[in-house]
């Protein structure tokens, strides 16, 4: 069901389903696969689904919560593609799609390609 309100739950919720979405892409899972491993449930995964939670909810809100440097991680990723990329982005876009009603989905959206659209310049896969 769509909400119309960014809170903490459902931007906790909308991370937690669309990392579900992450792990079981063939294109997207292997890289977080390789990091993080294959069980969802295990310290690395808590702690990475921590962190990006963090983030969202900061963006969403304002508040000075994330306090890690956002690109360095994506530059130890391998040989990611710009296909890499547009996935993550069509799987963020579909997730937020089923928690959000338009209006508050595209906020995230267009915050989502900014950043991508940052780090395939930066990584020369713009």
């Amino acid at each position: 069901m769509q909400t119309d309100k960014i809170t903490r739950e459902n931007v906790r919720m909308f991370v937690m389903n669309f990392y579900v979405k992450i792990f079981k892409d063939d294109i997207v899972g292997p890289f977080f696969i390789e990091k993080l491993g294959d069980d969802m449930s295990n310290e690395h995964w808590k702690e990475h689904l921590e962190i990006i939670v963090g983030f969202w909810i900061s963006l969403a809100f304002g508040s000075p919560k994330y306090s890690r440097q956002l690109f360095l991680p994506h530059t130890q990723l391998g040989d990611v593609k710009r296909e890499t990329f547009e996935q993550w982005l069509k799987l963020f876009g579909e997730t937020l799609d089923e928690t959000y009603v338009p209006k508050v989905a595209n906020l995230f959206k267009e915050r989502a390609t900014i950043i991508a659209g940052n780090f395939m310049r930066n990584l020369g896969l713009a």
